[in-house]
């Protein structure tokens, strides 16, 4: 067709009309170029198109639209902006409401009785053991109202060994629990004190004594008194006390390492429960059923506490001659549910 157009060109007489139509035509040509240009930029856009990564569905739907050459492209909604989720309680309570809220905790708190608590103890770790803890911690709100007062259920003496975190152990949050912990949970003038200040002012309903499996205070006291005397003092007196309370002797015979470290670890308990037991005050409310008092021992390894050597409920009743009740253990109550054994103090 150039050649054609050349040809036709030669033919013209003027020379200026030559030179004019052949600008023309170099014009119209450069056009047509643009053109196919253009269209082949735009079929490449719409191959490309679907490609891309969508910010969302709306967006998706019209990519594909103008792909297709729909004239129908469908109007997308403006992107609204999702209020930030506060936990319940952070916003808009006042300190009295507040503290109206916790009133009405520790009313509903002081109507469980001591075996409510316990069961709710043995629950909480039931929870732990199998994987399923709640970890019930309070909202902003609630933490506010416990700043004035507190009114825990239970009071655990228990070790400080880092493994034996006693809310955690028995799943419950802040406020649940009055917690004492020292090294092999002895009873010495301040922990005494802080159970007794739980009993009294803060009325709790159970008290516990726990040890732990390997508990190295208790394998450590049944070290030579020699071992024991190169200590510091304070942990030496330490030392020799918990030593005191155990049956060394028979603890020998135990050849099993884990049975001997059980029986050492629940004998330590055993004793600080009897020891609690010949408290005045703290009997008083044992014997008002205000009151159980009970050891356990909590197994690292599975993470089960066990309750035993219970103490609760009302004096029993001498025997009909006069003589002093039988403290055989087929004459006595039965523990507490989940509670292995009992004991009786005498009178």
């Amino acid at each position: 067709s150039a050649s054609l157009l050349a040809q036709g060109l030669h033919g013209l007489a003027s020379p200026r009309l030559q030179m004019a139509l052949a600008a023309g035509v170099a014009v119209g040509a450069a056009a047509l170029s643009g053109i196919a240009l253009g269209t082949s930029c735009n079929a490449q856009l719409s191959r490309l198109e679907p490609i891309q990564l969508p910010r969302d569905d709306e967006e998706v739907e019209e990519i594909h639209a103008r792909a297709r050459g729909s004239g129908q492209v469908p109007k997308r909604q403006p992107a609204v902006m999702e209020e930030p989720e506060f936990p319940i309680g952070w916003q808009g309570f006042s300190m009295e409401e507040a503290r109206a809220h916790t009133d009405e905790r520790q009313s509903l708190a002081m109507k469980k009785t001591p075996l409510d608590v316990l069961a709710e103890l043995q629950r909480g770790n039931a929870r732990f053991w199998t994987g399923r803890a709640t970890r019930p911690e309070l909202s902003a709100f609630e933490r506010r109202g416990l700043i004035s007062k507190q009114f825990p259920s239970v009071a655990v003496l228990g070790c400080s060994d880092s493994r034996v975190p006693i809310e955690i152990v028995f799943d419950q949050g802040l406020g649940d629990i009055f917690v004492i912990r020292v090294a092999g949970n002895c009873l010495d003038t301040s922990t005494m004190a802080s159970l007794q200040y739980a009993v009294h002012h803060l009325k709790v309903k159970v008290a516990v004594v726990m040890g732990h499996e390997a508990c190295g205070a208790v394998k450590a006291a049944q070290l030579p008194s020699e071992k024991l005397e190169q200590e510091p003092s304070e942990l030496e007196q330490a030392l020799k006390g918990i030593k005191a309370g155990l049956n060394i002797q028979a603890l020998q015979h135990i050849q099993d390492t884990r049975a001997h470290d059980r029986e050492a670890v629940t004998t330590n308990v055993k004793r600080q429960v009897e020891r609690l037991a010949r408290d005045k005050g703290i009997m008083s409310k044992v014997r008002q059923q205000e009151l159980m008092v009970v050891g356990a021992f909590y197994e690292i390894s599975s993470g089960i506490v066990d309750f035993f050597h219970e103490v609760s409920g009302p004096a029993p009743a001498p025997a009909a001659n006069g003589a002093a009740p039988s403290r055989e253990p087929g004459f006595g109550r039965m523990p507490s549910q989940g509670v292995k054994s009992r004991y009786e103090p005498s009178q």
